[in-house]
């Protein structure tokens, strides 16, 4: 292997997968402005920085409240402990999702039951929620994987049938909107991290609960300050996960420039698209009456690790998510009820590729990344179309095989 190849790339610097650097260069005085003004008040814990944010992604989310806190998976869980689940219930989620997700669940005592995804959107298959419900559960929590909002009119209308609680997971879908509605808007509460390489990212971990429940949002507030409204005055059992005052100023300078990021994200997903079409891969694909948002661009191929050793070669960043399944961890090993047949999830793990994706690539830069790929494929010879069709490996699952169907009462034998 050629070392400086490696390091610089054929034809120009190397590629990042994500370069939080020229993110900073852009914003750079705003940003510095913004973190004096914190340092000069000395005022670092909440404070108005965070109330301002709170205020304003809370209007951009199309939602009553938001309240920040120290990350997305402590939004996630502090959600479920606020709605009060526990020990004995069980919680719907997709298996193709980040750890943090069935993390969530298990912080609350509850038990993470994992469904296969739909293999054209890889969010959470409808179809597959029905056969998983039992008396045990409580909750649905949709994960909008990669930025495309999860089929929340289905999903919703199954909970309501069987009077259940839904979640949004919107940790990746910052902007993303499912019938003309932002996503964070379109169940009982979501969850939002912040993590630096997000849609709208910190500095550091950061995360916000938004919801339309006045009590909720009231039980969030008090659990994530030590159970306090008033210094040294506890009214419940709380902890300690506050959006602290420097990543708010950050986020308040980026917040305007989040919707034009996201069409600069799928400007270069059309790109993408375009120059990849004809190739034995699997796009991404639009939703009907949804905005993808394209925190992610992930492809499907079957030599995925040939692929991204090719890019790299070639100077070019990749990322594969996620390569483990959720049952698969050690982590699991116990502790979750993995609702099989999982194939999509344990298929797709060995054949998902995220390519560069981040609003400041150039587009000399998103075409050199067409042709590292097209130049893979080129020299094998396989310019032909995808070889593995999703029809080709639809399981042979049908509801009742594996589970029996609950009634909306909540009879169901699962196990």
């Amino acid at each position: 292997m050629n070392v400086a190849r490696t390091q610089q790339g054929a034809g120009g610097d190397p590629i990042a997968f994500v370069d939080l650097r020229r993110q900073y260069a852009e914003l750079a005085p705003a940003i510095d402005a913004a973190v004096g003004r914190v340092l000069q008040t000395g005022a670092f814990i909440l404070g108005d920085e965070v109330a301002r944010f709170e205020a304003s992604f809370a209007a951009y989310c199309g939602t009553k409240h938001c309240i920040g806190v120290a990350s997305g998976l402590d939004a996630l869980a502090l959600i479920l402990k606020g709605l009060g689940l526990g020990a004995d219930d069980e919680v719907i989620l997709p298996a193709n999702t980040f750890i943090a997700t069935a993390l969530a669940v298990s912080q609350t005592g509850a038990t993470p039951v994992l469904v296969d995804h739909d293999p054209h959107t890889y969010n959470i298959d409808p179809a597959r929620v029905r056969p998983a419900i039992t008396r045990r559960t409580r909750a649905i929590l949709p994960v909008h994987l990669y930025g495309r909002p999860a089929d929340m009119l289905q999903i919703q209308r199954i909970a309501s049938e069987y009077g259940l609680i839904v979640v949004e997971d919107a940790c990746q879908a910052h902007g993303a909107t499912s019938r003309d509605h932002r996503c964070g808007s379109l169940a009982r509460a979501a969850a939002f991290s912040f993590y630096p390489g997000k849609n709208l990212g910190a500095a550091g971990d950061a995360g916000a609960v938004v919801t339309d429940d006045d009590e909720l949002a009231d039980r969030i507030r008090l659990a994530r300050n030590y159970g306090s409204r008033v210094k040294y005055r506890h009214d419940a059992q709380g902890g300690n996960s506050r959006l602290d005052n420097l990543q708010a100023a950050i986020l308040n300078v980026k917040l305007p420039h989040l919707d034009r990021w996201n069409d600069r994200r799928r400007a270069i997903a059309q790109a993408y698209r375009t120059g990849l079409a004809k190739l034995p891969l699997v796009l991404p694909e639009e939703g009907p009456e949804s905005r993808h948002v394209y925190h992610l661009f992930v492809i499907r191929c079957e030599a995925r690790d040939a692929l991204a050793t090719h890019l790299k070669d070639h100077g070019i960043d990749t990322g594969i998510h996620y390569p483990v399944p959720i049952h698969r961890q050690p982590a699991y090993a116990t502790g979750c009820i993995p609702l099989r047949p999982l194939t999509y999830s344990e298929m797709f793990a060995d054949h998902l590729l995220s390519l560069p994706m981040h609003p400041h690539m150039t587009m000399r830069e998103v075409d050199r990344v067409i042709a590292a790929v097209r130049g893979f494929y080129g020299a094998a010879g396989t310019l032909r179309e995808a070889t593995v069709p999703v029809e080709s490996v639809t399981p042979s699952f049908r509801s009742g095989e594996s589970a029996e169907v609950a009634e909306p009462a909540g009879t169901s034998t699962r196990r």
